[in-house]
């Protein structure tokens, strides 16, 4: 964490399990996260990348955060995990649903096999993580939930209409969650990231042409990456955003 970071008392010692945190933007706030003083648990598939971000942070702070292997497909593992970490570190108080995936399909292939591993990748996951953690924070005496949304859904990109129809169902989760919880002082928000420049986005399909595209649409002219997010989400998780539910945030360069 650079000097001039800002600092949250209230994420020290704080239990936080992250989806999807050995890479891109996951792997960020991981990072952030723990450098917090918080108690990191993530799940990922990378087993590679994750423990290359365990070892990373265990030779820059002394300690490391909790990995698992667990594909979020697999509801019952993935509950499984988050009760263990309950077990293991106390009560999970943050909860970031970021696991996803945005591969490319065109509508006319997307067959009904296709289209529920698309929603078993990019939404289910999202509510019964939610579902495990939420007991949790009841214990604890409230928490955060922060859901990771898409750009996808307000600017009409193509290729994407499995992926850009989960995320739309992620907002509508947001909004609900966050006044079924809301009663057990559980905040619960999503996180909109614009187009960030992640290795994977710049590997598979932008190239210079998609980059000068973007910023055209951005009011700031800047490449955006996964460093932009975990600021963000560590705001959210804070104590500092208590009075912060239900809503949509964006934090996209100011597209328009």
């Amino acid at each position: 964490m650079s000097d001039n970071a800002a600092r949250y008392p209230s994420l020290d010692q704080c239990v936080v399990f992250i989806t999807g945190g050995g890479s891109g933007i996951g792997a960020e706030m991981t990072r952030a996260f723990h450098r917090q003083g918080a108690q990191v648990a993530f799940v990922d598939i990378d087993d590679a990348a994750s423990r290359r971000v365990v070892e990373e942070l265990r030779a820059e702070t002394g300690r490391a955060p909790h990995y698992h292997y667990c594909d979020i497909r697999d509801v019952a593992a993935l509950q499984e995990v988050i009760a263990e970490v309950g077990t293991n570190l106390g009560p999970v108080q943050v909860l970031l649903n970021n696991a996803a995936s945005d591969d490319r399909h065109s509508w006319q292939e997307v067959d009904v096999a296709y289209w529920d591993e698309r929603m078993a990748r990019n939404l289910r996951p999202s509510f019964f993580a939610a579902q495990a953690a939420a007991h949790q924070m009841i214990d604890a005496g409230g928490g955060s939930i922060i859901n990771f949304g898409s750009i996808s859904v307000q600017t009409a990109i193509g290729d994407l209409t499995a992926y850009a129809t989960a995320k739309a169902g992620t907002h509508g989760l947001t909004r609900s969650l966050a006044r079924d919880l809301g009663a057990h002082n559980i905040r619960v928000n999503t996180l909109v990231p614009g187009a960030i420049l992640t290795e994977r986005q710049l590997n598979k399909w932008i190239g210079p042409e998609e980059e000068a595209e973007i910023r055209a649409h951005q009011c700031l002219k800047t490449r955006l990456e996964p460093r932009h997010i975990a600021p963000v989400a560590l705001f959210l998780a804070s104590e500092e955003s208590f009075a912060i539910s239900g809503q949509e945030l964006p934090v996209n360069g100011g597209w328009g």
